[in-house]
């Protein structure tokens, strides 16, 4: 009975003791450092595409961090820096306040530098090239999508963040630097380009006849808050003149704004899915086509390796709907999409969300997007030589309107 009785006695103890340690430890008193090191985590734990937090323990992330002494706010964004680093994602960073700022160029306006966007691969920590900006001091000195950035002004970037490669190459116009570039198939090199003030003029257009062809020839090299209201402007006069073919050329263009792209497909399409996005548990959001196309004219769609992120959706989504064909190379593959949240103290939050898929769900990520006909361009044209006969891509493109118009008259 004694024994039974202490067998009994041991059991509660042992009862209260585990019921006591998974209590909710008591709330620790945050300082203001911690409490931004809260936030971040908190978007991140909410927002995040990968829900294994790339195979680690988010929590425990979060409960060492907050028994850290924080000493300023420099301190705080390394730790916040170092806990996004753990995710082991490129695109998911801190941006201090005066960086927040300069972001907003990038959609609006002009920018003091060379005219680079460029990515890093999660695979290897490379600084890669996705695409210089037209007229800018990089695409002047014939820098190309996939070359890779190994050092600025003789600082490696294999252990730079995005941002902090950026900071480098931004700086007061007239100013030098320097970028060690690397290309395959060609030795290192040494490459000093003087900063400027490049100003985003995304969209540049021209009509032209060519045979019984009225060609509405479009470029669009980025984009912005008005590039859609711009493309619907120049679709609207040049239909106006009788055009009746368009060349839409994305060559270079490495994204921007993902409504951009989505505003853009709708000025070609009558109705159809123009993407789907995929968050981390599984769920498919699309956009739609909505209302009628500003034409049903014949469009051939120019890409690159240099075509990325929602260049990448809108061409996507007129193939898959097949109201254009793609002429080009693979594009370059960025099929991740990234939401930028506010922070309390001003600085901003960039977190990849969701992935995106075309509209016959290929996840592009990587892959890129293979166009209908591959056409390398095997000699480097300047800026102005685009969208000319010394274009052979711009030329093939002009072969496949023609094959429409001759397949459409066939009775």
């Amino acid at each position: 009975m004694g024994r039974r009785i202490l067998r009994i006695l041991a059991l509660i103890v042992l009862v209260l003791w585990v019921g006591m340690s998974s209590l909710p430890a008591p709330a620790l008193a945050l300082t203001a450092e911690h409490q931004l090191v809260s936030e971040v985590w908190r978007i991140v734990n909410r927002a995040y595409l990968d829900e294994t937090f790339n195979h680690q323990n988010w929590w425990f992330v979060r409960q060492r961090l907050l028994k850290q002494d924080l000493a300023n706010r420099e301190v705080t964004y390394q730790t916040i820096r170092d806990m996004l680093a753990s995710l082991d994602d490129p695109y998911t960073r801190l941006l201090p306040p005066e960086q927040y700022r300069s972001l907003q160029t990038n959609t609006s306006g002009e920018l003091s530098g060379v005219g680079l966007q460029i990515a890093k691969d999660e695979a290897e920590p490379v600084l890669q090239i996705i695409a210089p900006i037209e007229g800018s001091p990089a695409a002047d000195a014939d820098l190309q999508p996939r070359d890779r950035i190994l050092a600025i002004d003789g600082l490696p970037t294999q252990d730079l963040t995005l941002d902090e490669a950026a900071n480098h190459m931004r700086g007061p116009v007239g100013t030098l630097v320097t970028l060690t570039v690397a290309r395959t198939g060609r030795p290192n090199r040494d490459i000093t380009l003087k900063r400027a003030l490049v100003t985003l003029n995304p969209v540049s257009t021209r009509l032209s006849q060519v045979d019984d062809l009225t060609v509405g020839y479009i470029r669009l090299s980025q984009f912005n808050a008005n590039a859609a209201e711009e493309i619907a402007a120049q679709i609207q006069g040049f239909e106006a003149q009788g055009a009746n073919a368009y060349i839409l050329d994305l060559r270079n263009n490495p994204g921007g704004l993902l409504s951009g792209g989505i505003d853009i497909a709708r000025l070609w399409l009558n109705s159809g899915t123009i993407v789907y996005t995929v968050d981390r548990r599984g769920i498919l959001d699309s956009f739609e086509a909505t209302g009628a196309a500003l034409t049903q004219d014949p469009l051939v769609i120019l890409v690159n390796e240099g075509t990325a992120s929602a260049s990448e959706i809108l061409a996507g989504a007129l193939q898959d709907n097949h109201r254009a064909q793609l002429v080009g190379n693979v594009t370059f593959g960025k099929g991740l999409i990234q939401s930028l949240f506010d922070l309390s103290d001003g600085s901003g939050l960039v977190v990849t969300v969701a992935k995106y898929e075309t509209p016959d769900h290929h996840d592009i990520n990587h892959s890129g997007i293979r166009p209908d006909y591959t056409v390398p361009l095997n000699q480097t044209i300047t800026r102005d030589q685009l969208g000319t006969e010394q274009d052979a891509q711009y030329l093939a493109a002009l072969d496949v309107l023609n094959q429409s118009r001759v397949v459409a008259s066939v009775p």
